[in-house]
């Protein structure tokens, strides 16, 4: 029996030191952590309150998740958003979601996953990029053209 509490113990002190990586936690917070349960050691902390502390920061990280999801999804409405307005096309928040949709391969926004949220979003922002390129190489092109039609008095 005490041979399997210690591979639980083992097991949360792993999962502890996990997530407070995971969490961005510095080496100083770990330990403000630890000193606050009156031991100087994680391996010293009970096993009850190891199971306490790895549920709130499974819980801060989950929220932390949350919120990136939601930024990277309004970076790509912004993206997609930006290049309709570019090539003059309507854009409300159905259009644009059934364009990150179709362009991901997934039947539901908010079921994208980050990594594909960002390839989509670069997506767009490069579509925006090359078409002020393809418009500034164009303005240079027709003011060459104006200006050597003055030159030959047309």
């Amino acid at each position: 029996m005490r041979n399997a509490m210690n591979d639980i113990h083992a097991k949360l002190l792993r999962k502890f030191h996990t997530l407070c990586r995971e969490c961005g936690m510095t080496d100083d917070q770990k330990a403000e952590v630890i000193a606050s349960f009156g031991v100087e050691s994680s391996a010293d902390i009970d096993t009850h309150d190891l199971i306490d502390i790895c549920n709130r920061l499974s819980e801060d990280l989950g929220q932390n998740t949350r919120s990136r999801m939601d930024r990277l999804r309004k970076q790509v409405f912004a993206a997609i958003g930006g290049y309709l307005r570019k090539i003059g096309h309507e854009s409300n928040a159905d259009i644009i979601k059934g364009i990150a949709c179709r362009s991901t391969g997934y039947d539901e926004f908010n079921r994208i996953p980050a990594e594909r949220l960002r390839n989509c979003y670069y997506a767009f922002r490069n579509k925006q990029k090359d078409i002020d390129s393809v418009d500034s190489i164009a303005d240079t092109l027709l003011l060459s053209h104006i200006n050597n039609n003055k030159q030959m008095g047309c």
